[in-house]
């Protein structure tokens, strides 16, 4: 069964090309599964039947697990068994009508357009304040993922057409458009970079003090230490600006067929939990303003 795994890994790094993260994840799923199965004297994958991995989702909720770590390992399982039964390995995919466990849907932490205002109004006096600006006008004018803004290059961004080039996961790479306002203040940051680069050969977009690419980490201390800054009293990560534009691009009626396209979507039921926030929104706002809505 390990050589079945490390033929699906590899199937998934070099032919998918998915991340080295999501292999790795992958990976650790299925040797857990693996161990399971060992225990119940499953060598084989034509051995393994649906009742082992209902009863092996049974055990992790018996140890506790999170249920969105549940629902991610059986994704695992389920995109394994799928992939076994489409190169003959195995006769049935019998993880097909396994059913994933009920999520309970969690909305998102968002700032609210004054707090991004806030957030934003940056001053600009050293070359960090101007990457620091330049970073965060660019995350929240396109809703881009962390890591696809801190892979960002410099030839990713097309001044002249007023667009940006980014990969996204499985690898996807999509247009995205940038507004002048972005514009500005990226080319105001360029004309620093080199400060930060440091006589050093790097592509990337934003650097940190020794010229090298700025870390996940980084970006948010950087972050943290502006809404502290700002006193804006909010448990706020860098998703939660991603969350902001798309929330507010909705409140502000554009469709949600363009946001999905935005923020680079493949389903748009993982759109959809925007309409949450705003249908949310609308509710507050109508207990709050209207002259009948309270006793």
């Amino acid at each position: 069964m390990n050589e079945n795994i490390n033929e699906y890994i590899n199937y998934l790094e070099y032919e998918r090309r998915l991340t080295q993260n999501t292999c790795i994840s992958y990976e650790r799923d299925l040797i857990d599964y693996m161990l399971f199965l060992n225990q119940q004297n499953i060598n084989l994958v034509k051995e393994i039947s649906k009742k082992n991995i209902v009863q092996y989702l049974e055990l992790l909720k018996k140890e506790n697990l999170k249920t969105t770590s549940i629902a991610r390992k059986l994704t695992s399982i389920k995109n394994f068994h799928k992939y076994l039964y489409a190169i003959g390995k195995v006769k049935d995919d019998v993880a097909l009508t396994v059913e994933r466990p009920r999520l309970e849907k969690k909305l998102p932490n968002v700032l609210t357009i004054e707090e991004v205002d806030s957030l934003l109004d940056i001053d600009l006096n050293t070359p960090f304040d101007y990457r620091n600006k330049a970073m965060l006008e660019l995350l929240y004018g396109t809703g881009l993922r962390i890591s696809e803004l801190l892979n960002l290059k410099i030839f990713d961004i097309d001044f002249e057409n007023c667009i940006i080039r980014c990969i996204g996961k499985g690898n996807k790479e999509r247009i995205v458009p940038i507004g002048e306002y972005v514009i500005k203040y990226l080319q105001e940051y360029l004309n620093y970079r080199k400060l930060l680069l440091k006589k050093k050969n790097n592509d990337y977009l934003f650097l940190n003090n020794l010229g090298t690419k700025l870390s996940r980490f980084s970006f948010f201390k950087i972050l943290k230490k502006l809404l502290k800054d700002k006193n804006i009293n909010k448990n706020i990560s860098p998703h939660s600006i991603r969350h902001s534009f798309a929330t507010h691009m909705l409140e502000c009626g554009a469709d949600l067929r363009s946001i999905q396209e935005l923020l680079g979507h493949s389903d748009i039921s993982t759109t959809r939990i925007y309409t949450h926030i705003s249908n949310n929104k609308i509710k507050k706002d109508y207990i709050e303003y209207h002259p009948r809505s309270k006793k």
